[in-house]
């Protein structure tokens, strides 16, 4: 077995690379939005330009972009890294992301190869399609609810008021469950709660009331 050379280095070595944080962006190249993979998105940041002197230069970019529909790439170096940003129209500004480098984006294969090739029969497929269509809303994230930050208050309140904390009890194994049935006891809920709504909604004697007409003089 061949040996191998560890080389050490020391601090005064890193700072020998380390690249000066700045606070203005070099733009290479501009690319269709599209053409962006979403694994290589890292970490959003807005942007405004940097006093009177640069307001003109940044508004021109900002209305380019927009009119091509085009995202303008560029580096930046900050934390002392070069990072590639990806910058495009937001408003009255700029929204930027910046960009992972290959060799930190995992290939799908190492983890999805063992999958099996599932048959999915014709009626499950129907019944999930179904629970899709039901379930269907609008991206809302004013309704996104943190559980583990309200579990973290309340504890925190519990020790202020001196209460004793008592550790979660451990829950049971969830027990193997048909899927096919779980999706019709899914629909048949749905179905089930679409009833009670109408019902709540139906006029008083069975029959809607008439708007009264005005009489116009």
């Amino acid at each position: 077995m061949a040996k191998r050379s560890i080389s050490r280095s020391s601090p005064k070595s890193f700072e020998a690379i380390a690249i000066e944080s700045k606070r203005t962006i070099e733009i290479d190249e501009f690319v269709p939005k599209k053409e962006i993979d979403e694994l290589y998105l890292n970490s959003p940041y807005y942007l405004v330009p940097d006093g009177e002197v640069g307001q003109q230069a940044f508004a021109v970019i900002r209305e380019a972009i927009r009119k091509e529909g085009m995202v303008a790439l560029g580096r930046v170096v900050f934390t002392s890294r070069e990072h590639v940003i990806a910058l495009e129209p937001r408003g009255k500004g700029l929204f930027g992301i910046t960009l992972r480098y290959p060799y930190e984006v995992r290939k799908e294969d190492e983890y999805f190869e063992d999958i099996a090739d599932e048959k999915i029969p014709k009626d499950m497929l129907d019944l999930a399609s179904h629970i899709v269509e039901t379930k269907s809303g609008h991206f809302e994230p004013d309704k996104f609810d943190d559980h583990y930050e309200g579990a973290l208050k309340e504890l925190l309140k519990k020790k202020q008021a001196g209460e004793k904390i008592e550790a979660p009890k451990e829950r049971a194994p969830a027990k193997v469950i048909n899927l096919m049935d779980a999706l019709r006891r899914s629909v048949e809920a749905s179905r089930e709660s679409g009833k009670r709504q109408t019902a709540s909604v139906k006029p008083r004697g069975g029959q809607s009331e008439r708007p009264k007409k005005k009489k116009s003089r």
